[in-house]
């Protein structure tokens, strides 16, 4: 299974533009958003690029593809003009084929969610981790920074933060790759 993932677009229309370039060269078999898809926040600076119309109609042009899940800026308005499902705190998926590190099986569970509610509690973020069998990944955005490392005091769930597409913390817009059981970082 190949996932690309996506987080924090917050209405940056020429970021999610190269996204929409990423998501065309990769060829993934879903996309998973993983919130905060329009609005720019309270907390946050308006994106220099920031046209939430545009967003709307490159996410809606691959709305068959998406699973999304809400963020902490996402409204029920967003729904009212987008396409696929954004309103639910977590989504599950099941990779029957991706290896299993922790048991040497097959198969793991991802859990995907934003990261306000439930969280691994890296850079200062919710630290709710939600009980999940052991080998799981959790992907989640929020903080705006890249993770790829085991949760702090659960060795047996991985996790995995693709960064922000439209207002990144760390200097670099990026999106994340799930391929059978790996996960990495790639730079927009």
């Amino acid at each position: 299974m190949k996932l690309l993932l996506a987080s924090d677009i917050h209405g940056a229309a020429d970021r999610c533009a190269r996204l929409m370039d990423a998501i065309d060269a990769e060829r993934p078999d879903r996309v998973v958003l993983l919130g905060d898809l329009l609005y720019h926040g309270p907390r946050n600076d308006l994106p220099a690029d920031y046209a939430p119309k545009r967003v709307i109609q490159m996410l809606n042009s691959i709305a068959d593809q998406v699973i999304a899940v809400r963020g902490n800026c996402d409204a029920e308005v967003d729904q009212m003009v987008l396409d696929f499902p954004c309103m639910t705190d977590h989504n599950l998926l099941w990779d029957p084929a991706a290896p299993n590190p922790v048991t040497g099986g097959m198969g793991r569970t991802l859990f995907l969610t934003h990261g306000h509610v439930w969280g691994a509690g890296f850079h200062n973020s919710v630290d709710h981790l939600p009980l999940l069998p052991d080998g799981a990944a959790l992907m989640y955005g929020h903080t705006h920074r890249k993770v790829n490392e085991p949760a702090p005091g659960n060795p047996n769930v991985w996790c995995f933060n693709p960064g922000s597409v439209g207002i990144p913390k760390d200097g670099s817009s990026s999106y994340g790759l799930w391929l059978d059981g790996r996960l990495e970082h790639r730079e927009l």
